[in-house]
């Protein structure tokens, strides 16, 4: 088979895993309609745990999927599910006090956890772009610039730039600001500033004020000086003052984070930036083909660089976010060693990710492709974001590709 008729084999799988595996799981599985949005829980048996709590995470990340889904498929039932997820959001998880999102819900749809993770915020502000450019609804709109507004008020730091991660109910400071358990307790991250950057870069698209633009500039600049480091890998865990914490390679957040930030040159259009952005996007996916593909074709999911030890599991969002890196590369240079890695990649995913039985894709699998059955397939994290957008992004990304045509 040809590099071309590669490319359209790999379009026509991922339109069909989109639509049938994904979009149409999620509508006939994760649906409350006992309590109202979202069920918090689907087991790998595809049931509902109907008490689970409803966390603003998997939220936003469904009105995100539904919307991106809806406009890129011309899908009127994908827009109704976007509505259900705006509404619920709207409804349940804002604080009409104090501004923001709440973190968590009961099932019932009442607070559970208030606090301000800026995360979660980010998600919000992403969530909301997509679904104004669906239904071009003023009111979500205006609901994503006040959580930008919020965030630049309370989490942007004036004194040692960057984001501050938490905050309580009413913006006041935490002790305890982790995303989850398994985190460092630390006053910035990587991980919040890349959503933080993926979020201003799509309210930029939708809202092209100049102080979006700054921030987004400044966000840029941030992890040009501290998260993306010297061996092209990015840093994980700082102080506010900016001390590293860590000495942690996440493979998954390396590649996501390559096209993510040449993305957002895009947007802003500056042209020494996106110059800059794809030389550095390139550097950083050499580097992850150098060290992050296991011998099965899958991507690993980590490395601590100090004790030398390796997480060889193969997580569904890591395979997801690699595939768009690989495809980004081959867009910027043109050389077909990209593709041809994206190509093997997708060929584990198909073989060894996503569940061809019961639909959705499997959270992970072990280090021989054998996926951990206990595994949830909807929950606080386990989300129809990461594969949704790969199928956008590889997709559209193909289309405009005049290389090889």
């Amino acid at each position: 088979m040809s590099l071309s008729q590669d490319k359209e084999s790999l379009k026509g799988s991922l339109s069909a895993i989109l639509r049938n595996n994904i979009l149409d799981y999620w509508a006939q599985y994760a649906i409350d309609n006992k309590h109202g949005g979202f069920a918090g829980y689907v087991g790998p048996d595809n049931k509902a745990n109907e008490k689970a709590g409803k966390g603003i995470v998997l939220n936003t990340r469904i009105l995100w999927a539904f919307s991106a889904g809806s406009l890129f498929l011309k899908d009127a039932g994908y827009a109704e599910i976007a509505d259900r997820a705006y509404s619920y959001i709207s409804d349940r998880f804002f604080d009409n006090k104090n501004g923001g999102v709440y973190w968590e819900l009961d099932y019932r749809g009442q607070p559970l956890s208030t606090k301000k993770q800026v995360y979660a915020q980010a998600f919000a502000i992403y969530a909301l772009s997509e679904y104004y450019r669906l239904r071009g609804k003023s009111e979500a709109l205006e609901k994503a610039k006040g959580i930008y507004h919020l965030l630049e008020k309370h989490s942007y730091d004036r004194r040692y730039g960057g984001y501050i991660e938490a905050f309580s109910e009413n913006w006041d400071d935490l002790e305890d600001v982790r995303l989850s358990e398994k985190d460092r307790n630390s006053r910035k991250t990587m991980n919040t500033h890349l959503h933080v950057l993926e979020a201003y870069t799509s309210l930029y698209r939708v809202w092209t004020e100049k102080i979006v633009g700054d921030s987004l500039k400044r966000l840029i600049n941030v992890f040009n000086d501290y998260f993306v480091n010297n061996k092209n890998h990015l840093n994980l865990f700082f102080s506010e003052d900016w001390r590293l914490t860590d000495n942690i390679i996440s493979f998954g957040h390396d590649i996501e984070f390559s096209w993510l930030f040449t993305e957002a040159a895009e947007v802003l259009k500056d042209q020494s930036l996106i110059k800059r952005a794809r030389g550095m996007a390139l550097n950083m996916v050499d580097t992850f083909i150098n060290e992050a593909f296991d011998s099965n074709g899958g991507i690993i999911n980590e490395r601590n660089v100090d004790t030398g030890h390796v997480d060889y599991d193969k997580h569904w969002w890591v395979q997801a976010e690699a595939l768009v890196g690989l495809v980004n590369a081959y867009q910027i240079s043109s050389d077909e060693a990209y593709l041809d890695r994206a190509l093997k990649l997708w060929n584990f995913i198909d073989s060894f990710i996503i569940d061809h039985e019961h639909g959705e894709w499997f959270s992970k699998v072990d280090s021989k492709g054998v996926p951990y059955s206990e595994d949830e397939k909807a929950g606080f994290w386990k989300c129809p974001y990461h594969n949704t957008r790969t199928c956008i992004e590889v997709i559209n990304r193909l289309t405009d590709l005049k290389t090889g045509q």
